[in-house]
This record gives C-alpha cells, sequence and structure tokens, in this order.
C-alpha cells in the first residue's frame, strides 16, 4: 500500500489527463481529440495562430509569414477568402480541411480584430462564391 502523500499526488497528476479525456474525447487509444474549432477566434487559435503568432503580427525567419494586424489587404473580403481557401506561397488552402462556415468565421474574426476594424461579416455563402473552385488534389 502506498503512503497516502503518495497516493495523494498521484490523484493531483493524474486529474488533468482525466480532465482533458472527458473534455476532449479520449478515443482509447492514447489519443485525445481535440473539440472541433467552432468560432473565428476558436479556428484562429487552432489553425492559424501557429504561423501568424497569437498577436497576428506574423513572423520572419525561414521564410516571413505575413501580418494579418492592421493589414488593409483583409479590407476586402475576397482576398484573405480565397487566400485562406486556395492557399498562397507557403501557405497551404484550407478548403479541403476547414467548412466554409469555418473560413467565413476565420476571416470575420481577422477582419474585426488585431487593428482591423472591418465590420461587415463574411457569410459561408460569400465563401462558398469567392473561394472560386477547389485546388487539384495529387498533384496530376
Amino acid at each position: 500500500m502506498l503512503p497516502k502523500h503518495l497516493m495523494a499526488l498521484l490523484s493531483l497528476l493524474a486529474t488533468p489527463a482525466l480532465a482533458q479525456a472527458v473534455q476532449g474525447g479520449d478515443t482509447g487509444g492514447g489519443v485525445v481529440r481535440v473539440p472541433k474549432p467552432v468560432t473565428g477566434e476558436q479556428v484562429y487559435r487552432q489553425v492559424c495562430q501557429a504561423c501568424h503568432m497569437a498577436d497576428a503580427k506574423g513572423a520572419a525567419g525561414a521564410g516571413v509569414i505575413p501580418a494579418l494586424a492592421s493589414n488593409p489587404r483583409v479590407s476586402v473580403p475576397v482576398y484573405p477568402v480565397q487566400v485562406v481557401a486556395q492557399g498562397k506561397g507557403a501557405m497551404p488552402g484550407f478548403a479541403g480541411s476547414l467548412s466554409n462556415a469555418q473560413i467565413a468565421e476565420v476571416v470575420t474574426y481577422v477582419r474585426t480584430h488585431f487593428g482591423n476594424a472591418y465590420a461587415k461579416p463574411v457569410t459561408e455563402a460569400d465563401v462558398a462564391r469567392m473561394a472560386g473552385p477547389p485546388p487539384p488534389r495529387g498533384g496530376h
């Protein structure tokens, strides 16, 4: 039998893992599924922030990640919709992995945050109209 202080320590260490498994959905194989992002902020944090940074100011290193903060190119929704859907330069297109609703939400979020003040929301129908044809698959 373990001493009480070790039992207490083990239970404290296990609590975050149990909470994560219940909230995120442990698949039983040790893989925890992250809830699907729904809001523009959630999509930005889970998909865009890794490259464009939390403050949307972009980054430079092996390549240049453009800033989204205070960016006049997002004033007209068709540009960011097409870039998110189709990709541009080193940025991949997300048309196959994000829904039109998610693209609309994240573009609206970027257009209304980070020093951008373009209040007109982008809709799922706008994305369907503006995104263009899906990119070719498989490179053939």
